[in-house]
């Protein structure tokens, strides 16, 4: 009778294998802004109001909306742009759009629909779950202890947590690693745009994108594993992947 304890054992090799990957598959990390908050009224809000510190036109939302993924000094600039403002101080805009979103970052922010339960649903199956975002690690934060959403995330990588942001694959492998993965092959990215599905596959794992998300290229133009527009979906996908 073969001995299931002996190190050379095939059946324990093949059950730790087993018991490697279902692990590893409980471990999911999601972007932030348009894939489990709709953030943009309050990036909006921030926005025209820095504008008006340099006496400078409105944006409109929509605007806004089309600047947003590539972390704040990218959207500031964009807007600086947009409002014929390029001679404004961008260092000064900048602080001017820090200073008024983190005076009130969750005042028209909210969930996506879905999303508190989804989060529920992983929490009680034990999966670890990360943030891999663009915007700063202070703002991220601010936002998460904002909404009642920081409890359910073992780690958050911000835009600013590394010299890099996405996307680059470094702030995403840093945050599997971060939450227990030993490589990204098989893990799960969430997100909702291009810059979320071009850093999933820099890093070779597998992504699953919110298509009412914040993104502007066609979806049939994305690499993706997964496309969903109703969090039960992903919830029922990533239930699956473990089943």
């Amino acid at each position: 009778m073969r001995n299931i304890t002996d190190p050379n054992s095939d059946a324990l090799i093949h059950m730790l294998v087993l018991v490697r990957d279902f692990f590893r598959m409980k471990i999911i990390v999601f972007d932030l802004d348009g894939t489990l908050i709709n953030s943009a009224p309050d990036l909006h809000a921030a926005a025209v109001k820095m504008l008006q510190d340099f006496s400078k036109p409105e944006l409109v939302l929509e605007q806004v909306i089309s600047f947003i993924g590539n972390g704040v000094p990218t959207l500031v600039r964009r807007c600086l742009e947009a409002a014929d403002a390029e001679e404004v101080d961008y260092d000064a805009a900048l602080e001017s759009f820090r200073e008024h979103y983190l005076a009130a970052p969750v005042a028209l922010s909210r969930p996506y629909e879905g999303v508190l339960e989804l989060l529920n649903t992983l929490a009680s199956n034990h999966f670890k779950l990360a943030v891999c975002t663009n915007k700063s690690e202070k703002m991220t934060s601010e936002v998460l202890k904002g909404l009642d959403l920081d409890y359910f995330f073992d780690a958050v990588i911000g835009g600013d947590t590394l010299p890099v942001r996405k996307p680059s694959p470094d702030p995403l492998r840093l945050a599997f690693s971060r939450i227990g993965a030993e490589n990204c092959e098989g893990e799960l990215y969430v997100g909702d745009s291009e810059v979320d599905a071009e850093t999933a596959e820099a890093v070779g794992c597998d992504f699953a994108l919110f298509s009412n998300g914040y993104r502007k290229k066609p979806i049939d133009q994305l690499r993706t594993h997964f496309v969903f527009d109703d969090f039960k979906r992903l919830a029922e996908f990533i239930i699956g992947r473990i089943s």
